[in-house]
C-alpha cells in the first residue's frame, strides 16, 4: 500500500514536472514568437518609415533640383536676353544711326555748296619764276561770305571774249573732286602761255577774261583780270590751262 502510494506521488511529480517542462518550452516559444513578430514589425515600420523618408528625401531633392534648375535656367536666359538686348540696341544705334548721320552730314557739306558765280570770286595772276616767261598762276578767292565750289577750270580769253582763241584745259590736272571753297579761301590754276623766246605770233596782253563753270556748263559774267606789271606775251596756239586745285601739284600741274 505504501509502496503503491510512493508510486502514485512519483508519477504524479514526474507528471507535473513533464507538464512545466512543456510549458515553459510552450512559453518560450510563444515569446519568441512573438519577439520574433515584434521584430519584423519593427523592421517592417522601419523599413516603411525608410522608404517613405528616402520617397520624400527624393521628392524634396528633385523638387529642389527642378526648382534650383528653373531658377538658374530662368536668371541665365534673362541674363543673354538682356544683354544680347542691350548689346543689339547699343550696337545698332551707335553704329548706324551716329556713322550714318556724320558719313551723311560730311556729304551734304559738300554737295549742298552751290557753284561760285563770277561776283563770287576774285582772280588775280602772278609770273611764273622763269625767264622768259611761259607760265602764269591763276589765283580765285572766296569774297562771297559763304562756301561754293568751284568747278572745272578757268575759261580764259586773252583778247575779246568774242575772238579770242579758246585755251584747252590739260587732263592730268583735273582733281579727283571739285573745289569747295570757303569763304576768303584761295584755289589756284596754272597757265602755260607761251613756249619761250620772241615770236611774231605772241602778243602783248594787259588784261584778259576768266569765266567759271556753273553745273549745266559755262556761267554768266567775265572776270576782268589785270596781267602782272609789264603785260603778258601770249602765244596763242601755244596755250594751255589747268583745272582748279587746292594747291598746285608736281606732275599733275607741270606742263
Amino acid at each position: 500500500m505504501r509502496n503503491h502510494r510512493k508510486h502514485t506521488v512519483l508519477a504524479a511529480a514526474a507528471i507535473a514536472a513533464l507538464s512545466l517542462g512543456l510549458t515553459a518550452c510552450g512559453g518560450g516559444d510563444d515569446a519568441a514568437g512573438a519577439k520574433d513578430a515584434g521584430s519584423a514589425s519593427s523592421s517592417q515600420s522601419t523599413a516603411g518609415t525608410g522608404s517613405n523618408g528616402t520617397a520624400g528625401g527624393a521628392t524634396a531633392d528633385q523638387t529642389a533640383t527642378k526648382s534650383g534648375s528653373g531658377s538658374t535656367g530662368g536668371s541665365a536666359t534673362g541674363g543673354s536676353t538682356a544683354g544680347g538686348s542691350t548689346g543689339s540696341t547699343g550696337g545698332s544705334k551707335t553704329g548706324s544711326t551716329t556713322g550714318g548721320s556724320t558719313g551723311s552730314t560730311g556729304g551734304k557739306s559738300s554737295a549742298e555748296a552751290p557753284a561760285c558765280a563770277y561776283g563770287d570770286i576774285k582772280v588775280t595772276a602772278a609770273k611764273a619764276d622763269e625767264v622768259p616767261t611761259e607760265h602764269i598762276t591763276l589765283t580765285a578767292t572766296n569774297t562771297s561770305g559763304r562756301s561754293c565750289t568751284l568747278l572745272e577750270y578757268p575759261l580764259i580769253a586773252f583778247g575779246p571774249i568774242q575772238t579770242a582763241k579758246d585755251v584747252p584745259a590739260v587732263a592730268k590736272s583735273k582733281p579727283a573732286a571739285p573745289v569747295v571753297l570757303k569763304p576768303g579761301a584761295p584755289a589756284y590754276a596754272n597757265v602755260r602761255i607761251a613756249l619761250g623766246g620772241a615770236h611774231e605770233d605772241n602778243k602783248v596782253v594787259n588784261e584778259f577774261n576768266v569765266n567759271l563753270f556753273a553745273a549745266q556748263g559755262p556761267a554768266e559774267g567775265s572776270i576782268v583780270v589785270k596781267a602782272p606789271a609789264g603785260g603778258l606775251a601770249v602765244d596763242e596756239a601755244a596755250a594751255k590751262t589747268g583745272y582748279w586745285t587746292y594747291e598746285l601739284r608736281n606732275g599733275a600741274d607741270e606742263f
